[in-house]
């Protein structure tokens, strides 16, 4: 694997750490199955429950790129609702006569929209449970749950998903794989082939970091990532990885393929890059390479990156990542988020930024400041 030429910062060391973490945070899983399988199935007999999951920024994107795939393993209606909604309007997210399980991601559990949140849930719903799932042990929403022990369970993931820097990769991963797992807890004993699976293709995109490198030394100041289903929530969080990690340097957008063709593709200039996430669902993949091979088409000029599928010589990518996992495979959303990583890692250190800190004017910092909460009136 090519290394950084300067000194290793947090950053690095966190992305290529990921396919290590995700083998721990399965052991934590299966070890707390039990107790998970205690706390979430008599919730899962309760008529009507429903299921949000909700977190800010990227805590929040996770969400999005589970929602699907947690609705269909639980059988429940679940919403992915970012705490910063909530806390604003509470009341368009909670009913009152409603059972709801409210799962928090938090790399901190200190961010205010957070620690808010469930407060307001324990305010405006007569039958709330919640399902933590943070990697700060001192946190304040790991705190919460030994006050709300009867109606709350905390998972605290290992120290490595605790990340150093800025920007959040292990602990987004670590947190995403988690969930996934958690929804499906029924099958956790067979998740270890999938385990072994996306653990492999993570570290066969890990070895490609020379490509990366090469990548973010071109002259882009503008990409585009787009999914389809749950890999749209992977190109948001994609798209604010790159543009957190630039310190707004590169200004980035996200879409899904088929919404990309409805005004959003006016974005593109001579100076942007395409990221396509191209979908294991052969289906789906008809409709995201026909907008592909458009854009090559019309824009033979813009440069590609294509991860996901075996490379196909039409779209004339500069970059082709196949992530060799099959359509059965819920959890090829987890190693998609790695493209996202390595982008702004590498054109980070090619702006001359460092990565643990990009931002020079403190614009963004690891845990949100400034925000004042305001007493709701009920």
């Amino acid at each position: 694997m090519t290394k950084i030429k300067n000194k290793r910062s947090f950053t690095e060391i966190e992305i290529n750490n990921q396919p290590n973490l995700w083998e721990d945070v399965y052991k934590l899983i299966l070890e707390k199955s039990e107790s998970l399988k205690k706390f979430i199935g008599p919730l899962m007999e309760k008529k009507g429950l429903e299921i949000i999951l909700t977190g800010a920024g990227s805590s929040a994107f996770l969400g999005e790129a589970a929602q699907a795939y947690t609705q269909i393993n639980t059988g429940c209606q679940t919403r992915a609702v970012s705490t910063t909604d909530i806390v604003t309007h509470p009341h368009f997210f909670f009913q009152k006569n409603h059972p709801i399980l409210l799962v928090s991601f938090a790399r901190s559990g200190n961010s205010p929209e957070s620690i808010e949140t469930v407060n307001l849930a324990d305010q405006y719903c007569d039958e709330v449970y919640h399902l933590i799932i943070t990697c700060n042990h001192a946190g304040e929403l790991m705190k919460y749950t030994s006050k709300k022990s009867n109606k709350s369970y905390g998972l605290l993931l290992p120290e490595d998903a605790h990340d150093k820097s800025l920007a959040m990769t292990g602990s987004f991963t670590s947190m995403l794989l988690s969930i996934l797992l958690i929804s499906d807890l029924d099958n956790i004993q067979e998740k270890e082939s999938s385990i072994k699976s996306i653990t492999s293709s993570a570290r066969n995109i890990l070895e490609k970091s020379a490509s990366f490198e090469e990548i973010a030394n071109t002259d882009f100041e503008r990409v585009v990532f787009l999914g389809s289903g749950p890999l749209v929530g992977i190109a948001r969080e994609s798209h604010l990885k790159l543009q957190e990690l630039t310190d707004g340097k590169v200004i980035c957008k996200h879409d899904s393929f088929l919404g990309f063709r409805h005004g959003p593709r006016a974005v593109i200039n001579d100076k942007t890059l395409l990221v396509y996430l191209f979908s294991t669902d052969d289906h789906v993949f008809q409709y995201e390479f026909d907008l592909a091979d458009s854009n090559t088409k019309q824009l033979n000029h813009i440069p590609c990156v294509a991860v996901g599928r075996k490379q196909d010589p039409r779209l004339n990518a500069c970059f082709n990542i196949d992530l060799h996992l099959n359509s059965e495979e819920q959890l090829a959303v987890v190693p998609a988020t790695l493209i996202g990583q390595l982008l702004g890692l590498y054109k980070s250190l090619n702006l001359g930024l460092d990565p643990d800190n990009p931002s020079v004017s403190g614009t963004i910092s690891r845990v949100v400041q400034g925000v004042k909460i305001y007493p709701q009136k009920l």
